[in-house]
């Protein structure tokens, strides 16, 4: 006669914490502001970290890393172009670019506003 086992119990399912408000801002400032200093890495950082966590904070480093990416695409061309000399003044336009898009996204970020930079390719959804 055999006995009936029980089951062994199913491992816990892994639930990521919520993100609070303040921490939510800070991070989707980070991701403006870190994409002026480190370019696509930052952004990317942020978005893998903090994906599932909150949807703030994926809306801004999701915007944070599309503009970046367009951003060295624009280097990258303008690197290509400088063999010609018009590509330095694409490489200064995309540098001030950068500057100035990221700094208005931040703002928008810290005020609790969606932000969606003009030029950006929309390559991640």
């Amino acid at each position: 006669m055999s006995a009936m086992t029980t089951p062994p119990p199913a491992p816990p399912v892994y639930q990521p914490q919520p993100v609070s408000p303040s921490d939510e801002k800070t991070w989707s400032i980070l991701s403006h502001v870190g994409g002026i200093l480190f370019s696509w890495v930052a952004p990317l950082i942020i978005f893998l970290i903090y994906k599932d966590r909150s949807a703030m904070i994926r809306h801004h480093s999701v915007a944070a890393l599309n503009f970046q990416i367009t951003i060295l695409i624009g280097y990258i061309v303008g690197g290509i172009l400088s063999l010609v000399f018009i590509g330095i003044f694409v490489i200064l336009a995309a540098s001030v670019l950068s500057i100035v898009f990221g700094i208005i996204a931040a703002i928008a970020a810290n005020e609790g506003r969606a932000y969606t930079y003009p030029i950006a390719i929309p390559i991640i959804k």
